[in-house]
């Protein structure tokens, strides 16, 4: 019998007696393939499926362009799919520059260019789609290369890696890449079991070593005692990950305040690079005198992580202020020619409000930020220049880690910690891994360096730990959507698409599970018997009076809760009534004192006057700014063509608010009385509930506090494990369980019918056909309210204004009054959507599911302008929205408008108007692609 084992040997003796084209195709190589290249190259070559997983910059795609030179070979078709268009276009002219544009297509999305090449590249949703709707472009489909499949992780975007792993055709073969990670045999079982044999390769060695440092005061200094790489201290002895005792003492000094002279630096050994002196060291250092540091070392070009995009503009705006500049005049010339470039495609009067004139100074003197709020072709342009060795450093977000090619010499890490969108968390062993790993250029560099920047609280111990782990697991987001659910009951029927669910990587993940959760269930009962006994009180049921305290204090916090929203009402009310010309008096968050407004903004959707203050400051206030209501204590006359940019203008008009508040006068009107209580109902069951936790008698426990921390150990313990019993118990068919809850949501909806005793006869009605073609967060949302028909007689402007609050979501929550809509039709569709929102919302919570993200106002106004072809300045004019952001944005509203347009039997008037929004919103920046350059 022919085992895995025997077919991939005879394979490998085939391909080095050049039986296949492995030979042909190192031959056109400009290098030699390392051990694990040659050995997925000949897995491929044998016919199985290959996952491999590398470091960053090892040369994994290698083994990606091999199955796309064996399907060229043997006259089938190759995709190569990435999780981002940047990623997918970047590839796309790779391949061109290999096999030629007429070989060569690429599908985005938004874009498409030769989609019926014998190779297209294409982000993971396309494929997809094209799996759903059975395109003919799967035709003659021979090899699939998933790149960055560890994307798969996900929350958001994860699950379509799994759909196109489980629905291409079996004969396809799949090529996953993938950066290092820790259960990649996991991984690699789940691909064997749904996708048949496939071979896993795991390389860990760098092929360029990664030294690790720390910079305390412009110094660097190295962070291991030994003069060892990533690749020795991941796999050393623990002799060899020994901190640097230099460090040691440094957090004995910094702890003891012992005056800022530092350690003496070691200069590195083996003629490696730099020298440090013994002078008085500070253990702070500035973003310029960090980039001189690097240079003077030799360690530019350099990737700086700044986890914060304010804090990225902001390095480049400090070091332009410093005076840095590390490009010569030759290279300030190129990278003139190249902004130039840029400079031609855009509108001259969108410059200023792209922040063009900074982003160009910062480019001439070799260093630019990059991060997601930047306009694409500024990143692009900044991409270019880096991999040119033009720019020498870069300021990004952690965005970068992801695909783009951007390898440096050295990386920064500036802290150790990040904002995760709800609270500061220290960033773990993988995320340092992934980020570090962009450290040495292959075929530049001899060597990669990592750089950690110190800080008051820098443990070096805890550096040492990131930097000389590999645990970076992959975990399924998998689960099933409501537009997945209706294409595989299309396909399958309902008893089928269960099973192909059971299929998943998620499912495969939770049944290997179980037994590590049993267990610690077990040693937290144990935990809970202890505590349990420790809180037990002599005088009575402690358990029960500490019921009454947390029932009391969720009582008053709902109370404060109430407080809280009345506030903000009265804070709204109170800015809408304001005229130009009353003064009042700011005492929230901002403590703005007295001030006279100068302008009133109700074109946005809250209310965000603007103000001066007596000291002569031009503010804008809005609700997030007070803890109640405004009052009006006078009025003044605001002089006519008034604007506040001259001093004189602004002198003069506070003087008037000082004169108007010494004379008196009386307010334009009596201000309303406003009741920041609770209800009638919440502060009786507040008394209530105080005078019955008196009553109680543990209540007069001497130990009482001691008691009730015990208590609340037990309680969110006791939490804690009746939620990981919870998990137990449903584990078993978790994935397809969460399949018939979104089944019965479809149901309730009218998009399922109900499932008759024979699964088969489930049907899926026009309005569940119609939600197959709709891909995104809010699927069924916006299936919802197209079938009302509220969209069906807007304009193409009003169409991409509303439809963005079916794609938009902020990057901060915004608790503001109801907006104001540009139309009345875009105000009746956004009422409609909200309410069946909430009815949506309640359906799934009756059915567990997770609710689905609320419609967003936030971007209606600036596509609705766009839409109207306004100028980028006055599209953004009152929003927190980067210019980035809001391509980024546009070109999803884009998505889902030529979704809805090529939905079969939808309203004409409809499609006409959503390919006629499309159009509109295509233009300008928006429209902007370097693909076709």
């Amino acid at each position: 019998m022919s085992t895995p084992a025997k077919r991939y040997s005879a394979a490998k003796e085939k391909v080095r007696g050049n039986g296949t084209g492995l030979a042909e195709f190192r031959d056109s190589l400009n290098f030699d393939l390392d051990p694990f290249q040659e050995e997925a190259c000949l897995a491929v070559a044998s016919g199985s499926g290959v996952l491999v997983a590398a470091p960053t910059g090892a040369g994994k795609t290698v083994v990606g362009e091999f199955a796309i030179f064996q399907a060229l070979s043997t006259g089938r078709k190759a995709f190569y799919t990435t999780p981002i268009k940047a990623l997918s276009n970047q590839k796309y002219s790779d391949l061109v520059a290999i096999y030629g544009p007429e070989r060569v297509g690429l599908l985005t999305g938004d874009l498409t260019i030769n989609g019926e090449a014998e190779i297209v590249v294409m982000t993971t949703e396309v494929l997809r789609n094209m799996l759903y709707a059975d395109s003919d472009t799967l035709d003659s489909l021979g090899y699939v290369v998933m790149d960055e499949v560890h994307y798969l992780a996900d929350k958001f975007r994860g699950a379509v890696w799994e759909e196109v792993i489980i629905h291409l055709r079996e004969d396809v073969q799949v090529i996953s890449l993938s950066a290092t990670v820790s259960n990649a045999e996991e991984f690699g079982g789940w691909l064997d079991t749904v996708r048949g044999d496939t071979r896993i390769i795991v390389s860990e060695h760098r092929p360029i070593p990664l030294y690790q440092h720390v910079m305390v005061g412009g110094r660097l200094l190295d962070l291991f005692a030994e003069d060892v790489s990533f690749d020795e201290v991941a796999g050393a002895p623990e002799k060899m990950a020994e901190v640097n005792p230099e460090l040691t003492k440094l957090v004995h000094r910094s702890a003891g305040g012992s005056g800022s002279r530092g350690p003496r630096g070691r200069g590195r050994r083996g003629g490696k690079g730099w020298e440090v002196d013994r002078e008085q060291l500070s253990t702070r250092v500035s973003r310029p005198d960090m980039i001189m540091a690097l240079d003077h070392a030799g360690l530019l070009p350099s990737l700086v992580f700044i986890f914060s995009r304010k804090g990225c503009d902001a390095a480049v705006a400090q070091c332009v202020r410093s005076g840095l500049a590390l490009t010569t005049t030759n290279e300030a010339t190129e990278i003139e020619q190249a902004i130039d470039l840029v400079a031609h495609t855009l509108p001259s009067g969108d410059l200023d409000v792209l922040g063009f004139w900074p982003w160009r100074e910062g480019l001439m003197r070799g260093f630019a930020a990059h991060h997601a709020g930047l306009l694409p072709i500024f990143k692009e342009v900044v991409e270019e220049l880096f991999v040119r060795g033009l720019v020498k450093t870069v300021f990004a977000t952690e965005t970068l880690a992801l695909g783009v090619n951007m390898p440096a010499r050295s990386v920064v890490l500036e802290k150790l910690e990040k904002f995760n969108g709800e609270s500061h968390v220290s960033i773990t062993a993988g995320e340092y891994t992934q980020l570090t790993g962009r450290a040495g250029r292959r075929g530049i560099d001899v060597e990669g360096h990592a750089v950690v920047l110190w800080q008051q609280d820098t443990d070096p111990a805890a550096v040492a730990g990131l930097a000389s782990k590999r645990t970076y697991p992959l975990n399924s987001s998998f689960r099933p959507t409501y537009n997945m659910s209706l294409n595989l009951t299309s396909q399958f029927g309902r008893e089928r698409a269960r099973g192909v669910l059971e299929t998943s990587f998620a499912q495969f993940q939770a049944d290997r599970s179980v037994v590590g959760m049993a267990k610690q269930v077990r040693s937290r009962e144990e935990s809970l018997a202890g505590y349990a006994k420790s809180m037990t009180c002599h005088l009575g049921d402690f358990e029960g009076y500490a019921k009454l305290r947390a029932e009391l204090s969720s009582a008053e916090k709902e109370a404060a809760k109430t407080i809280s929203r009345l506030r903000r009402a009265a804070a709204a009310d109170s800015l809408e009534t304001l005229q130009r010309g009353d003064i009042i008096e700011v005492t929230g968050t901002r403590r703005l004192g007295r001030c006279v407004v100068t302008e009133l903004d109700s074109a946005w959707h809250d209310p965000r006057p603007t103000v001066l203050t007596e000291d002569k400051h031009i503010r804008r206030i809005g609700v997030q700014d007070l803890n109640g209501p405004v009052q009006v204590i006078s009025q003044i006359r605001i002089p006519k063509g008034f604007t506040g940019r001259s001093p004189k203008e602004r002198k003069d008009l506070a003087a008037s608010l000082r004169n108007a508040l010494t004379e008196s006068r009386p307010p334009r009107e009596s201000a309303p009385a406003y009741d920041f209580t609770g209800s009638d109902e919440q502060e009786e069951r507040i008394t209530a509930l105080r005078g019955v936790l008196k009553a109680h008698p543990c209540h007069g426990c001497p130990e009482r506090e001691d008691h009730a921390r015990w208590s609340e150990r037990h309680a969110k313990l006791l939490r804690d494990t009746n939620k990981l019993r919870s998990q137990i118990s449903g584990r078993t068919n978790t994935i397809s369980k969460t399949f018939d809850r979104v089944a019965r949501v479809l149901e309730d909806f009218n998009y399922l019918l109900p499932a008759a005793e024979d699964a088969a006869q489930v049907q899926i009605t026009a309005a569940g056909q119609r939600l197959r073609r709709i891909y995104g967060e809010r699927d069924l949302l916006t299936s919802l309210v197209m079938e009302t028909g509220a969209m069906n007689k807007m304009t193409a402007e009003e169409l991409a204004g509303f439809i963005s609050a079916l794609v938009f979501q902020a990057r901060r929550e915004d608790h503001g009054p109801d907006p104001r809509m540009p139309t009345a039709k875009i105000q009746m569709a956004w009422e409609t959507a909200v309410k069946l929102w909430s009815s949506l919302s309640d359906a799934e919570a009756h059915a567990s599911l997770p609710e689905t993200l609320a419609p967003d106002s936030g971007l209606i106004w600036p596509i609705y302008k766009w839409a109207r072809e306004s100028d980028l300045r006055e599209c953004l004019r009152g929003t927190d929205l980067a210019a980035g952001d809001f391509v980024r944005w546009a070109k999803q509203v884009i998505d889902v408008l030529d979704q809805l347009a090529k939905i079969p039997d939808l309203d004409s008037g409809l499609a006409r108007s959503c390919n006629q929004a499309v159009q509109r919103v295509r233009r300008g920046v928006v429209a902007y692609s370097n693909v076709l350059d």
